[in-house]
């Protein structure tokens, strides 16, 4: 076998199976013949790439194509990058000798890396290019001066890339000025604080640090005398921003770490910190985070990017941005092998617990109001269009009831109204004595306009190209003879049965934004107190969303079959939020995909919600 010298080791020049010169060595001896040494010191970040290539460790697509790079760039770089082990090597040993963790069950007890957090350190510290542009002239610079780490929640990311921050600040050259940053003040001080609690966990780094409400400084306040780099000499700072503070502009910074990206609407708070690290020869801006929820976010565009560059598809120079990505390669995988859950969670069997993400899979099978968020932060599975919330086994309920059979009840009322020429529905809740059935009688209000336009070629005001006037000859729809369904519409057919049945609203739900008149029409007929706001926000309608779906998967609704209510739950998907909470939205968000009959009907699990026990007392159950 063909050897060369590199860095005084001898190593194959055949490491990757499309350099392979040799046609006696196959590519499976190729990668496996790799010299783990580099310099006579052991490489963490060829290890892990043989073990992720021998199968040993399991990871996606996206991180195979980082480590191949990476390993190429090592054996046949052409001279263009050297690699060391030295820097890397000393953060590492800075890490696990002074960082204790603080969190249970590991609190007090040493940072020991794992294997793929070295790698990850060696990459970012141990490539270097040759760099004409610095401020003493030429010479060898770090590579990375940018790096991406996506991974799945609970993987350790803000404590990891907190201590290797905080070694490169205690390793690295003087004046280092460090920011943490993210969308919101709580969320950029996670990384703060990890890097504080490091930093007080160690008697020798407490010893010559100190902390006040501006940041994290060198200088023991006792030792005021002391010189050198470990003393207030050391103008170097650690500090914190979010995206809500002002003054971003100015700042001459060597580490940026921006956590969280994924809940970022645009490029405003991380702009002014790549301006501010540009200064430097030897930059290190982080970003760290999992898949996220905001679409159309800055995390969409980051990721469309480094997917372009990880296909050699990108229309600029990233040779300098080192892309870390766990992902899954399918989302069918996560539901047939478990084994490949550790592509999305490194730390899988550690800190990540087998159990923990079992229960998570399963719920997430079960539960369209959660699937979304545990595929998005548990497997990095990206959700970013809106997929059905229900099952169609869920939706389809063939009974049905006489409403008259509630003649003289109390009831719940959910309204959701219309503006312009949209369609409206009203639905009715009941519920009867010691049954837990929930009863739903909903109507839908639709223009005369909108529905005469069934049949037009453009359909401007019916784009859903439904057939309004046979659902009004079926009784499930009203047809108004207005442009607009104006509220004392809706009020009084909420009259109207309270004057044929004798049914009575306990409470009437609607929505905050778009009824102040229906509400007092409410109030003048049924009484102040029985007009009920609903925000409609994931806040206030996480629960009664959530509550929808299980009583339609155990079969406790019963909305009397109403055809335009099964069209209106196949139309409905979930919104969730950065805490997981949930609300309804339309599919793809397509203007057609009415979801006016859902919303009403969990705008009346909302209010039920605020006077159950009144409720359940007037029912008499």
């Amino acid at each position: 076998m063909t050897t060369t010298t590199i860095n005084g080791t001898e190593a194959a020049t055949a490491p990757v199976e499309w350099v392979l010169d040799n046609p006696d060595i196959t590519p499976l001896q190729g990668w496996q013949m790799l010299n783990e040494e580099i310099d006579g010191e052991h490489s963490f970040l060829i290890e892990y790439y043989k073990r992720c290539r021998s199968g040993n460790i399991i990871i996606g697509r996206e991180l195979k194509t980082t480590l191949e790079m990476l390993i190429q760039d090592i054996f046949c770089g052409d001279g263009k990058y050297r690699f060391t082990l030295k820097a890397a090597h000393r953060r590492i040993a800075f890490i696990e000798k002074e960082v204790k963790l603080f969190e249970s069950p590991f609190a007090g007890k040493p940072f020991i890396l794992a294997l793929f957090q070295k790698a990850f350190a060696e990459a970012v510290f141990g490539f270097y290019v040759y760099d004409t542009e610095l401020s003493y002239g030429a010479g060898w610079v770090r590579r990375f001066t940018e790096a991406i780490l996506l991974v799945a929640r609970k993987n350790g990311k803000t404590p990891f890339i907190a201590a290797l921050t905080l070694a490169e600040w205690f390793c690295g050259e003087m004046g280092q000025k460090v920011m943490c940053a993210s969308n919101d003040h709580e969320q950029a001080g996670l990384v703060f604080d990890c890097i504080n609690a490091f930093r007080e966990e160690s008697r020798a780094i407490s010893h010559v640090t100190r902390k006040n409400n501006k940041g994290i400084f060198f200088g023991n306040p006792k030792q005021r005398k002391k010189t050198g780099k470990f003393s207030a000499q050391n103008k170097g700072s650690i500090k914190k921003m979010s995206a809500k503070q002002g003054a971003k502009e100015g700042r001459n910074i060597k580490i940026a770490i921006v956590d969280e990206i994924h809940e970022m609407k645009d490029a405003s708070t991380v702009l002014p910190l790549k301006t501010s690290v540009s200064t430097q020869d030897e930059p290190l801006y982080f970003e760290i985070t999992t898949e996220g929820i905001v679409r159309d976010g800055y995390l969409d565009a980051r990721l469309a990017e480094a997917r372009k560059a990880l296909k050699g598809e990108a229309d600029h120079d990233v040779s300098r941005w080192l892309i870390w990505l766990y992902t899954q390669d399918s989302e069918a995988e996560i539901w047939n092998d478990e084994r490949s859950w550790t592509k999305s969670n490194p730390l899988y069997g550690i800190s990540k617990k087998p159990s923990y993400l079992r229960d998570k899979v399963d719920t997430a099978r079960h539960s369209g109001s959660d699937r979304a968020f545990i595929l998005a932060k548990d497997f990095n599975v990206r959700q970013l269009s809106a997929n059905a919330w229900l099952e169609e086994k869920d939706i389809v309920c063939p009974a049905t009831f006489d409403i008259a059979a509630f003649e003289r009840c109390w009831c719940i009322v959910g309204v959701d109204l219309a503006e312009t020429n949209d369609l409206c529905a009203c639905t009715f809740l009941f519920m009867r004595p010691n049954d837990p059935v929930k009863y739903l009688h909903t109507m839908y209000f639709v223009t005369a306009v909108k529905a005469g336009d069934e049949q037009s070629t453009e359909s401007p005001t019916n784009p859903e190209k439904k057939n309004y006037n046979e659902w009004a000859a079926a009784g499930l729809v009203r047809i108004i003879q207005d442009n607009v369904i104006d509220d004392v519409v809706v009020s009084g057919y909420i009259w109207e049965l309270y004057q044929k049945y004798h049914i009575r609203p306990l409470t009437v739900g609607y929505d905050e934004w778009h009824a102040k008149e229906f509400a007092k029409q409410i109030a003048d007929k049924f009484g102040k107190d029985v007009p009920r706001k609903i925000r409609m926000t994931t806040e206030a309608l996480n629960v009664p969303t959530r509550n929808v779906e299980t009583d339609l998967r155990a079969r406790l609704i019963n909305y009397n079959n109403n055809e335009i209510c099964r069209w209106n739950f196949r139309n409905t998907a979930v919104r969730v939020d950065k805490n997981g909470f949930v609300m309804p939205t339309k599919i793809n968000g397509y203007i057609g995909n009415k979801i006016d009959g859902t919303m009403s009907k969990i705008i009346a699990y909302a209010a039920l919600r605020e006077v159950k026990s009144a409720f359940m007392a007037k029912i008499g159950g």
